[in-house]
């Protein structure tokens, strides 16, 4: 965790100087420094200070760079093209076991061509075409606007049954497994 220098960033974002942030919180120059500097490790209620004075919530200071905000640019995008039946999948976003992706699914494709399991949880719009989606004994025909979401763990199989690609948005959550050390 790099506490200092998120204080360090959010007080240079906001254009104050370390005796402002100082004259704010009550805390001395060289404390401040130390923190920027991760030479000092403060407490909660001081951090809370700075959070009060720097007007960020006291939580983002304590978030890792991998629980950040990730912004990638529609042009900046990961593409693949996967399966037997050269499905495209543009990968939009991924956070700690969360990730969403644009699938384009050519006529008469499937995703699986058996019904396939795995961990985690989706859900998925339907951007465009005509589908057909099952899941053990359910199954449906959905069209654009239509939405579903099931448990990745029981088998399902997702048919594109219309004339032209068929575009899904698909959100998949996977519970990541953290490292702690004892």
């Amino acid at each position: 965790m790099d506490i200092g220098a998120t204080i360090r960033a959010v007080r240079k974002r906001k254009n104050l100087t370390i005796p402002q942030l100082c004259e704010g919180t009550g805390l001395s120059k060289g404390f401040i420094s130390n923190v920027e500097n991760n030479k000092t490790s403060p407490s909660i209620a001081t951090l809370e200070s700075i959070a009060n004075f720097l007007n960020v919530p006291l939580p983002y200071l304590l978030l890792n760079k991998e629980q950040r905000m990730n912004v990638i640019r529609k042009n900046e995008r990961k593409r693949t093209i996967m399966g037997k039946q050269q499905w495209n999948v543009e990968h939009l976003a991924e956070q700690r076991g969360l990730r969403m992706n644009i699938v384009e699914l050519p006529a008469g494709a499937t995703i699986g061509d058996e019904p396939h399991a795995h961990a985690g949880e989706e859900c998925h719009l339907i951007i465009s075409g005509k589908l057909r989606i099952e899941q053990a004994e359910d199954s449906a025909e959905l069209q654009e606007g239509d939405s579903f979401s099931w448990s990745g763990c029981v088998p399902h199989k997702v048919t594109n049954i219309g004339d032209t690609p068929a575009k899904v948005l698909i959100a998949v959550y996977k519970e990541v497994e953290e490292d702690y050390e004892q």
